[in-house]
């Protein structure tokens, strides 16, 4: 088999030397290849099944769909987006306790499937509040679950494969993803009377993906890292908190990141604008899940290839275009277009774009900045600390919506603006 996954390895690097290697060992570069493979394999299922369950716009359509209180719909992207993050500071130590972190990383998969099955329970056999409730709960199961993959993924990263790949990896699971997320949003347009029977389904796979994803990863060949470090969570977060003061770079790279998190936050915005009246935003939300889609498929992989080249270009180029997406959204809505099937499609597709190049820029830099010694604690921070700015930005959004969705929309774009200007003063890292 090995030559086989060698062939596989060189072709989607692209090399003519497949064992140049940046950053790990010797004997992880012999295992790169068939770890290449895995990692693209797990965190692509990983990554299709977010797009399966997405809180965002699957589970607020179910719980619309199973009559639950419109304030606990409200909950579903706070819980997800808290659960994830905030923990990370906390839970590091323990991660940093483990000589191989791989199995952190399965056990948190085969938590997220474990959630996803609640989920589809709840909404099986339940309805109204008590649905709501147990599909929260669900949700949180997922959230804090992934918080602890997330920690434990960059760090087995860094471990196994070189500098010049990670991004090629994570891009190359995304397009993989995105594929799959395509095709769930193309079937809910086309057969929209079974559509509840579809997201069922949907969340069902993603519980299914989730656990295959954690057989796939337990596979990986890792070294024994150093576990130094490990101890109280609590004890450790505080201490960690002084890298903020200690390394401007960090700090700065994490002021970049949650500026960058304008791109996230305003496609909603976006949905609304274009169906220009409360009730009718529902109806757009299948476009949101296509246009997303379809930008992961198309960009995914060229932004890996591209932070594999420099990171912090990734960032400004982002930033920027997502500042530009934003602004040709005002310029269709001024213009009188808002309405036409067209325009602000194209324009939540250009956004979307800038999106993924944001989560990849950010996840390679944040890999390529900090040496193994510190990587799981440097991710931990910058996550929570983005936990944070996420809340703060969702309410300061919510207020700023009140002045409706236009102005909400340009103090994103201008948030995009500052988020390259940031990054532009950051340390070039590059891949050679």
């Amino acid at each position: 088999m090995r030559p086989a996954v060698q062939n596989a390895f060189d072709s989607l690097t692209s090399d003519d030397d497949g064992r140049v290697c940046k950053d790990i060992s010797d004997a992880a570069c012999k295992e790169q290849p068939a770890n290449f493979l895995r990692h693209a394999s797990a965190l692509g299922l990983s990554k299709a099944a977010d797009g399966l369950a997405d809180p965002k716009l699957v589970l607020a359509w179910l719980m619309t769909h199973l009559d639950a209180p419109a304030g606990l719909v409200g909950l579903l992207v706070p819980v997800r987006e808290a659960g994830a993050l905030l923990p990370q500071l906390f839970t590091a130590a323990r991660i940093r306790a483990m000589a191989r972190r791989k199995w952190a990383w399965v056990a948190a998969a085969m938590g997220q499937g474990a959630g996803a099955a609640v989920i589809l329970l709840a909404a099986v056999m339940m309805s109204g509040t008590s649905a709501g409730v147990t599909i929260l709960a669900g949700l949180a199961l997922v959230a804090l679950s992934r918080s602890v993959a997330s920690v434990a993924y960059k760090d087995v990263l860094g471990k196994t494969i070189a500098k010049t790949r990670r991004g090629t990896v994570t891009g190359l699971a995304g397009s993989g993803a995105a594929g799959v997320t395509l095709s769930f949003a193309f079937m809910l347009m086309v057969f929209s009377d079974a559509r509840a029977g579809i997201v069922l389904g949907a969340v069902a796979l993603a519980a299914l993906a989730w656990m295959a994803a954690a057989g796939i990863f337990a596979g990986l060949a890792e070294e024994d890292g150093a576990t130094d470090g490990g101890g109280n969570g609590w004890q450790a977060a505080l201490a960690n908190l002084r890298y903020l003061r200690e390394d401007r770079q960090l700090a700065r790279f994490i002021v970049a990141r949650g500026l960058l998190t304008s791109t996230a936050l305003a496609p909603p915005y976006l949905v609304v604008m274009a169906s220009g009246a409360a009730g009718a935003a529902l109806e757009g939300l299948g476009a949101l899940v296509a246009a997303s889609a379809l930008a992961g498929l198309v960009s995914s992989y060229f932004w890996g290839r591209l932070a594999d080249i420099s990171a912090r270009k990734v960032l400004i180029l982002t930033g920027v275009t997502g500042a530009v997406a934003l602004g040709m959204a005002l310029g269709f809505s001024a213009a009188g277009l808002a309405q036409t099937i067209w325009a602000l499609p194209l324009a939540l597709f250009a956004l979307a774009l800038s999106h993924q190049g944001v989560r990849l820029g950010r996840s390679t830099y944040l890999v390529d900045m900090v040496g193994p010694d510190k990587r799981a604690i440097y991710t931990a921070i910058s996550n929570t600390v983005i936990g944070v700015v996420l809340l703060a930005s969702g309410i300061f959004g919510a207020l700023a919506a009140l002045a409706g969705a236009h102005v909400t929309l340009a103090l994103f774009a201008f948030m995009a603006v500052a988020g390259a200007w940031v990054a532009y003063g950051l340390k070039e890292l590059g891949g050679a």
